[in-house]
């Protein structure tokens, strides 16, 4: 039964992380920095501070009685992590979308989940066993429905007529680069959730629910996150003198407040959800977290791209190998998430 919440946690997860950015749509007469800023400030500075201080007694003292390397290294992920989502950016300015973020997600799927495992030395035994074989399959089919919906993503550029050609800057190999590190420092939030692990133990040792042992560690985790943001978006607002945003009587202030901070609220949720999740699919395989929750959040956003055509004018041949990408990914979750069950039947 924990294994199934586990992966349930994660589908909830998941669906806030494709979720987010649709608040941010109804943002009105805002330049992007302003309305990033006032969701980052939500989603990465107040709300985890204050879900964490709803959900674990003695907060202060969690997140001050931690080792002092614990704190500084899940803090260094967080900034490492802020930076890969600036950058991801880059890696569509120079691939296009489709490609962009298919070689992105598919590094930081990869990256994120097999990095813990190896690092501790826990790589041999887990392909030793049975299940975890079955992990590790479930993990490479992963990556192959991501590159098969990320197909599918180039067919729906060339079927609009929005394929490379039209990237204006398209550069191959300076995409890949790109890609390449945005995948890599993109993970560093499951590598952070890693080492913040004493972290999360100083909050069981001070009475937590053992589910949300997750959350004090966030609060470091993003906190590291908003610093890089913050800077980004504030030297933004300085050069492109769109600080004014803020105070701009033309535009809808009190509704963009609160639709950019309900998109901080929403995007939140997602590593909520995540932290519990990973508390449910065992010790030895909660690494695998990782691919389950960015296998999530391709499935549900290219569901959200379907329910607001996004795809529409695209070919039978690109819906097909769309629906063939998200149902082996579909596959993929249930096979990382349950493995002890699939064994179990056979």
């Amino acid at each position: 039964m924990g294994a199934f919440l586990g992966v349930l946690l994660h589908a909830i997860g998941g669906f806030a992380a494709g979720t987010f950015y649709i608040p941010i749509k109804m943002v009105k007469k805002w330049s992007w920095e302003t309305a990033w800023l006032v969701l980052g400030v939500t989603a990465w500075l107040i709300v985890p501070f204050l879900f964490a201080w709803a959900t674990t007694p003695n907060l202060l003292e969690v997140l001050r009685s931690a080792d002092a390397s614990a704190i500084k290294w899940t803090y260094i992920f967080g900034v490492l992590w802020g930076i890969g989502a600036l950058t991801f950016g880059l890696t569509m300015r120079y691939l296009g979308v489709a490609l962009g973020m298919t070689i992105a997600l598919g590094l930081t799927t990869a990256f994120g989940t097999l990095v813990p495992p190896i690092y501790k030395g826990e790589m041999g035994e887990l392909i030793s066993k049975p299940s975890g074989q079955l992990v590790f399959f479930g993990i490479i089919l992963a990556l192959i429905g991501v590159a098969v919906a990320g197909k599918a993503g180039i067919l729906k550029e060339k079927d609009l007529g929005t394929d490379k050609g039209e990237v204006k800057e398209f550069n191959l190999w300076k995409g890949l680069g790109v890609a390449t590190v945005a995948g890599i420092l993109s993970a560093s939030f499951a590598f952070g959730l890693e080492a913040g692990q004493p972290i999360s133990e100083a909050a069981i040792a001070h009475g937590v629910t053992p589910i949300f042992q997750n959350n004090a560690t966030l609060v470091w985790i993003l906190w590291g996150g908003i610093t890089t943001n913050f800077i980004y978006t504030v030297y933004l607002s300085i050069k492109n003198k769109s600080y004014t945003d803020f105070t701009n009587s033309s535009a809808p202030l009190t509704k963009n407040y609160l639709w950019a901070a309900l998109g901080g609220l929403t995007w939140y949720l997602q590593f909520f959800f995540y932290g519990m999740g990973t508390t449910k699919l065992g010790k030895e395989y909660d690494f695998a977290s990782w691919a389950i929750h960015m296998s999530f959040i391709i499935l549900f956003s290219n569901l959200w791209g379907l329910y607001f055509k996004e795809w529409k004018g695209s070919s039978k041949k690109t819906y097909n190998v769309l629906y063939l990408g998200l149902a082996i990914i579909v596959s993929a979750i249930l096979i990382i998430g349950l493995p002890e069950q699939i064994l179990g039947v056979f």
